[in-house]
């Protein structure tokens, strides 16, 4: 059985700057890294690999140099890794980009049994947290969403129970396989490749889907399947902070101090 592992490929959010003309991110220079969140996704295929045998596999839609990306998650210890990329791939939206991912899952489904697919619940460049569920509606999988733990899994019985992580309470839910999840932070603690691994990556093949292999309508992927696009990114501004009074030395004096410039702001009435 497998467990599939949607990581995406983004860049460093410290790192990143604006073309003031276009309004789009300047990517020369810029550092890329593996989507936090998607991490977290990796780590739970690795141990659903570890604790129940399965077949784990790392898949990523972007351009050619996710390849790097996708090497990381062979340190790691994934079985298989493969880059969807294609040019008529590029500028898709959330829609499309469930679309291209889904093609892909549904490729691998007709070699092998899939029993769980992972994804962060959402990419700190997008924020939109709505991929995983198109997946999820798309292929017609169970959809769990907010995962902050897996109780277990039954190949047999082809059941799940996770715990979801809800605003104040938790939610424990059972569901049939295959089943698509989205989950948080909390899940889990990624591990760190070891420098053998990291040497044996080097030398892995990662495969390559691009729009041949998949044989979807260039009408549905990419811009042109896009529903949705960003008309302008930019950097909000932000006021300088302010220091008030002594905190360390003087506590109290500091609280007052903070009291009174709430209440000047009309934030906190006294």
């Amino acid at each position: 059985m497998l467990v599939i592992s949607c990581i995406k490929q983004v860049p460093d959010t410290t790192q990143v700057k604006i073309d003031p003309v276009t309004n789009t991110l300047i990517r020369d220079g810029i550092p890329f890294i593996i989507n936090p969140y998607d991490a977290h996704a990796l780590e739970e295929g690795l141990r659903l690999k570890d604790r129940y045998g399965m077949r784990s596999v790392a898949l990523s839609m972007g351009p050619p140099n996710t390849v790097a990306t996708l090497r990381k998650a062979y340190a790691l210890g994934v079985d298989e890794a493969i880059l969807l990329s294609d040019r008529r791939f590029g500028g898709a939206d959330t829609l499309a980009t469930s679309k291209v991912l889904s093609a892909a899952i549904a490729r691998l489904a007709q070699e092998e049994e899939v029993a769980v697919v992972l994804c962060g619940k959402q990419t700190i460049d997008g924020d939109t947290a709505q991929v995983g569920p198109g997946i999820a509606s798309r292929l017609g999988y169970s959809q769990l969403t907010l995962v902050d733990r897996i109780e277990w899994v039954d190949p047999l019985k082809k059941r799940i129970r996770v715990r979801r992580k809800l605003e104040g309470r938790h939610e424990i839910v059972e569901a049939p396989l295959p089943v698509l999840i989205t989950v948080v932070r909390e899940l889990n603690r990624p591990r760190y490749p070891v420098v053998a691994k990291r040497l044996e990556a080097e030398d892995r093949e990662v495969a390559l889907w691009d729009n041949a292999v998949l044989k979807l309508e260039e009408e549905s992927v990419g811009l042109k399947g896009s529903p949705t696009w960003v008309s302008k990114i930019f950097s909000p501004e932000r006021e300088q902070g302010e220091i008030i009074g002594n905190g360390m030395a003087d506590p109290h004096g500091a609280a007052l101090l903070l009291l009174d410039k709430l209440a000047e702001k009309d934030i906190l009435a006294l």
